[in-house]
C-alpha cells in the first residue's frame, strides 16, 4: 500500500496547501489512503465541521488530531458523528469522539488510524504507551488489518523515539506531530515500522511555527504575553511523510519526507 501522513494543518496557509497539492500527489504517489493532522487548521486552533468537510473534498481520508482538538467549541458535538475525525485515544473515558478507527481504502485493504498524545510537556493524560499496548493488541498487522498508522501528538523527541521503538513492528507508520517542524529522520526501525519524529506542518513556513512572527519574538524578547497569537498569512508549505508497505506483512518497504510550495525546498519521492 501507499500511505501519507500531512503534518499538522496550521489555518489558512495550510489549509490552501493541502487543497492546491493533495489532490497531485494522490496521483502522482497512486495514494491508497491519506490521513492529516488538523487539530490547527481553524486559526490555528482547533478544527470545525466545515474545515473538516473541505478537508475531506481535498482527498484527506482521516484528520487526527491533538491538544487543540476542543479549541472551536462546536465540534464537541460534531466529532461523535464522524468517524473520520479522531482526537488522542488517551483522553479520558466520556471525553468525546474516539481516537482510533479501522477505515477503508483502495482494493478493499483495511487501515488501523490510531491518535495518542504524550505527557511529557502536555496535558496530563492516561499513559499514552499504555494506551498504545491496548489498542495494538487488539488488531495484528498484516492480518485483520492491511496497514496500520500512528500519529504520536507529543512534545518531546525522546518520548517519540521511545514510542516509535515500543511500538516497532507492529505498525506502518509511526509519526510525530505537534512541533510543526519536519525532522530529518525518516527511516525504517529494526523492526519494519516507518518512523519519522515530527512530520512538520502544513502552513506557512516564514512564521514561528505557523504563528505571525510579531507576538511569538516579543513575547520572548519582552518577556510579557502581548497580543494573541495569529496565524502567518503567507504561502503554505505541505509536509507529509510517504510510506510504501509490504502487502502481506503491513510493514514498510520505503519511507520518505513529502515537502510542497512556500518556503522550504521540495522533496518528493520518485
Amino acid at each position: 500500500m501507499r500511505l501519507l501522513f500531512c503534518g499538522d494543518i496550521v489555518g489558512r496557509p495550510g489549509r490552501d496547501a493541502v487543497a492546491a497539492h493533495l489532490p497531485g500527489l494522490r496521483q502522482r504517489l497512486d495514494l491508497d489512503f491519506v490521513v492529516a493532522n488538523g487539530e490547527n487548521a481553524a486559526s490555528g486552533f482547533g478544527i470545525t465541521e466545515k474545515i473538516c468537510r473541505q478537508l475531506f473534498e481535498a482527498g484527506v481520508d482521516v484528520i487526527t488530531g491533538g491538544n487543540h482538538s476542543w479549541d472551536q467549541r462546536d465540534v464537541m458535538s460534531y466529532i461523535d458523528g464522524e468517524p473520520r475525525l479522531l482526537r488522542p485515544q488517551n483522553f479520558p473515558p466520556g471525553t468525546p469522539g474516539r481516537g482510533v478507527g479501522v477505515f477503508a481504502a483502495r482494493r478493499g485493504k483495511k487501515v488501523l488510524v490510531l491518535n495518542v498524545m504524550g505527557q511529557l510537556f502536555m496535558e496530563d493524560l492516561d499513559d499514552a504507551f499504555a494506551c498504545m499496548n491496548n489498542q495494538l493488541s487488539q488488531h495484528r498487522l498484516g492480518a485483520t488489518v492491511d496497514a496500520a498508522i500512528l500519529d504520536f501528538h507529543a512534545e518531546a523527541t525522546s518520548e517519540k523515539m521511545a514510542a516509535g521503538h515500543v511500538v516497532d513492528g507492529r505498525v506502518s507508520l509511526f509519526v510525530g506531530t505537534h512541533t510543526h517542524v519536519p525532522t530529518a529522520d525518516s527511516m525504517i526501525l529494526t523492526g519494519g515500522t516507518a518512523y519519522q519524529s515530527d512530520a512538520g506542518m502544513c502552513g506557512d513556513y516564514d512564521s514561528v511555527i505557523g504563528m505571525d512572527k510579531t507576538v511569538p519574538m516579543e513575547r520572548f524578547v519582552k518577556k510579557v504575553r502581548g497580543e494573541r497569537l495569529s496565524v502567518a498569512g503567507g504561502e503554505g508549505t505541505l509536509c507529509a511523510v510517504f510510506v510504501e508497505t509490504d502487502d502481506a506483512t503491513g510493514l514498510a518497504r520505503r519511507v520518505a519526507p513529502v515537502r510542497l510550495g512556500g518556503r522550504l525546498s521540495e522533496a518528493v519521492p520518485d
